[in-house]
């Protein structure tokens, strides 16, 4: 894995020269993020070695290089998930990629169910906290101590300064937005009306099918990591009867205007 990272860093430098503080994983709805971004380089994942390619309706498929104001960013236009058949070895890779081409914040978004119920669809979800379901674990087999520690402190996976930070932004902008607890499942189904009570029983705040690999990852090599959740359907009987990938797509961009604003400020603030 160490020499994997290295090429494709060796090959990512060779086309960019550019270091940046900021990584963004950008969820499903939410890739336009980076019209916000003055873009400096493209790179298509296709073009990079050992990289996956995405698979999925609206996750494209580049790395995006650019400013946000002063601040230089890093944007995946399209992540990889577990269900897609990828090794939790290959979802990850961009993060660690991410690392040692100068990434020392990494911020993950994600289209999630909500079992919360003071979340409605179109909710924005500050992550605090996490529950791993997923059936496989990142870092499982040998460790390589140049990543990171055999044992990974998961206390603060998602950085507490981020987030009141984030509260201070859309508090100024008027968004309305919660903390919460995701936790990821394998998917690709939707869940069903009694895994969404388990969801919910367990205490967590919503769901999905991506996201806690990568942090976990980040954490291993000490990025300090931020997460928000769109909830784009709720985990009740009347919801569940129209879900489709479509509706949560949907769900995503009419909210993305407010995420953008966040995560936008939040880079230009923190």
């Amino acid at each position: 894995m160490w020499e994997l990272v290295q090429e494709t860093v060796n090959y990512i430098k060779s086309k960019t020269n550019f270091v940046p503080e900021y990584g963004v994983i950008l969820g499903s709805g939410l890739g336009s993020f980076t019209e916000d971004i003055t873009i400096e380089f493209t790179l298509p994942y296709t073009d990079i070695p050992n990289f996956p390619v995405s698979t999925v309706q609206g996750h494209k498929g580049a790395l995006v290089f650019g400013t946000i104001g002063d601040k230089k960013v890093v944007a995946m236009q399209g992540r990889f998930h577990y269900y897609e058949g990828y090794s939790m070895q290959e979802v990850t890779f961009p993060v660690r990629v991410m690392k040692y081409i100068g990434v020392t914040k990494l911020i993950v978004s994600n289209a999630a169910g909500g079992v919360n119920p003071a979340y409605s669809v179109g909710s924005i979800v500050l992550l605090k906290d996490h529950v791993n379901m997923m059936p496989e674990h990142p870092l499982r087999g040998k460790n390589d101590d140049r990543f990171g520690p055999r044992f990974v402190n998961m206390n603060e996976p998602y950085s507490f300064k981020m987030i009141a930070k984030a509260k201070e932004v859309a508090k100024a902008a008027n968004i309305e937005v919660f903390e919460g607890v995701y936790m990821a499942l394998q998917g690709p189904t939707f869940e069903t009306l009694h895994e969404y009570k388990m969801v919910k029983n367990i205490g967590a705040d919503c769901v999905g099918m991506s996201t806690v690999p990568e942090v976990i990852v980040a954490r291993h090599m000490e990025l300090e990591t931020f997460g928000i959740s769109v909830i784009t359907d709720i985990g009740s009987e009347e919801y569940l009867e129209s879900i489709s990938h479509e509706e949560v797509l949907k769900a995503a961009n009419a909210a993305e205007p407010h995420v953008r604003l966040l995560i936008k400020e939040l880079i230009l603030q923190y």
